[in-house]
């Protein structure tokens, strides 16, 4: 790699990565719904000027370097930090998707990098899982650190995309995970002179020397919380790695110290959720005794009783089958809840509007005991097919349709009318950044006046779906207000038709706002940050 153009190799190391990235659509946690339109919430950012050169060309006998790679698990995360940054992709190794994702980067290197790495054992998957997603979590922090070891900033600025993800990687796992310093120092630096030339190694050498000195007589470079509102903002979004607009807004919201209390737990290791499928016959004890046997710590859920949670342990779950044999599936409770807003019950008449890939479907669904049904819509294809292949595997079929459309079209072309409307809007995702570390760096301020309007249309189409006494469900996986009480009231001046039914009784007192709609904090409850307003159609109405 010595001979080669580091501009031509990370050119051609962007276009084979973004040829492999879906569009991102939905601003919801890997198993939720798909983004319902086509808003360009991630923008591509790139750090290529236009007419760089292309692909270096080969040599003719296209040999691969056999010796394994230095640090086998550092040049996957490498790779999958650099597709996140360029566009959007963010891939959870530890689902199967996610395996195979990991499979397809190490061809990637083998291909373009010319060395091999051998293939990744479980305990690696979990190594790159932790590195990539407190890699993303910490950038900024991270960032600053690197930038503040440089020369002069203009080093930092003008760094190569895969040096820079090397660095980050190297400063997370000194700084956050405490490796052995100087295994993780010659770990880099070998990755770097091998992904790049033996000047990248150095300069990694020299960077991650000046850390460790600095670590060690406790005196990083970070800023202190002074000065005005925007000045404190700035230093808290540094030391806790958040955008500054989203500290900003929070502070505004809450003031500081639950500003600071949320951030610490966005970048704190996520409780994932099981559900047990009772359409199956299973119940939470079968489940609990399985994760038993498996030796998965778990805690049973206070707030709902078909559900448990963990912290560890979900590589097991997968590897066990527990998912492929439909036994349960992985739902946060939050999810759980805005279900429970909706209340099915036997013989209800159901539209789950934008549903894909169908957790609250199938939730729905397994409470309907076989009587009634839901219609399932989404605009994302691909994804409503997995909903009805996991509503076979669920055993909720017989009460599940699909059907791929777009909500507001649907609305005006079918003359139809529900007992029950969930309505799972697109939204900003800002109450799952604790599974999601990727989204605080995708989202922008301007993005809520485009998603702010997208929510209003929804609401108007899902409404025209609704029967003189029905129940119209509003929910998002956000914690702002704006995406939350604000639509609703905007929707109620619009609609004076409908009234708000309180959460009260639905679900547990804790999750009842002042206004009578549920709300999830994820500081206070321990579970993502999510919102549901039950509103009820008058039947006796007359406009």
């Amino acid at each position: 790699m010595e001979g080669a153009s580091v501009s031509s190799l990370c050119s051609h190391f962007l276009s084979s990565a973004l040829s492999k990235i879906p569009y991102p659509q939905k601003a919801h946690p890997p198993f939720s719904g798909p983004f319902h339109g086509s808003i360009p919430i991630a923008r591509i950012s790139t750090y290529f000027p236009v007419g760089s050169p292309g692909p270096r060309k080969k040599s003719n006998d296209n040999t691969v370097n056999t010796e394994i790679s230095p640090h086998r698990a550092g040049i996957v995360s490498a790779v999958r930090l650099l597709r996140i940054d360029q566009g959007g992709a963010f891939a959870d190794l530890l689902n199967e998707k996610g395996r195979n994702s990991a499979k397809n980067e190490m061809g990637y290197v083998e291909r373009t990098l010319g060395f091999r790495t051998r293939d990744l054992d479980d305990r690696d998957i979990r190594l790159v899982t932790e590195i990539v997603g407190g890699t993303v979590r910490w950038r900024r922090y991270l960032d600053h650190l690197i930038m503040s070891l440089c020369k002069e900033e203009g080093m930092f600025r003008s760094m190569e995309p895969l040096l820079l993800q090397v660095l980050r990687i190297g400063f997370y796992e000194i700084i956050k995970l405490e490796m052995p310093p100087y295994a993780v120092v010659d770990e880099n630096v070998k990755l770097a002179k091998r992904a790049l030339r033996p000047g990248a190694g150095n300069l990694v050498n020299g960077i991650l020397r000046k850390l460790l000195s600095l670590k060690d007589t406790d005196s990083l470079p970070l800023p202190k919380v002074v000065g005005d509102d925007r000045s404190q903002a700035r230093a808290l979004a540094i030391i806790h790695s958040h955008p500054v607009w989203m500290v900003r807004r929070w502070i505004n919201l809450w003031g500081v110290e639950e500003s600071v209390k949320l951030m610490n737990w966005n970048n704190s290791n996520p409780y994932f959720g099981l559900r047990v499928n009772t359409a199956k016959g299973y119940t939470r004890i079968d489940l609990a005794n399985q994760l038993k046997s498996l030796k998965v710590p778990f805690e049973l859920s206070t707030y709902l009783k078909d559900f448990v949670r963990l912290q560890t342990g979900m590589q097991t779950v997968i590897q066990s089958g527990l998912l492929k044999e439909g036994i349960c599936s992985v739902q946060d409770e939050s999810a759980g809840l805005v279900v429970s807003v909706v209340d099915p019950q036997p013989g209800d008449t159901i539209i789950d509007c934008c549903a894909a890939p169908g957790g609250k479907t199938l939730f729905m669904a397994s409470r309907l005991r076989g009587q009634g049904m839901i219609l399932a819509i989404d605009i994302n294809k691909g994804r409503l097919r997995i909903l009805k292949e996991t509503s076979r595997l669920h055993n909720v079929h017989n009460v599940v349709t699909t059907t791929n459309a777009d909500l507001r079209l649907y609305a005006e072309m079918h003359n139809i009318q529900f007992d029950k409307v969930l309505l799972d809007v697109p939204c900003s995702g800002l109450g799952v950044l604790s599974k999601r570390a990727d989204l605080r760096w995708n989202r922008r301020f301007e993005d809520f006046e485009q998603l702010k309007n997208l929510q209003d249309e929804l609401l108007n189409a899902a409404s025209m779906l609704v029967k003189p006494g029905g129940v119209l469900v509003y929910s998002t996986c956000s914690i702002d207000h704006h995406e939350n009480e604000g639509r609703v009231a905007a929707f109620l001046l619009r609609h004076p038709e409908f009234a708000v039914n309180s959460v009260d009784g639905y679900v547990p007192p804790e999750f009842v706002s002042e206004e009578g709609y549920y709300f999830s904090n994820p500081v206070k409850h321990c579970i993502d940050g999510s919102f549901a307003a039950r509103l009820v159609k008058t039947s006796s109405y007359t406009s």
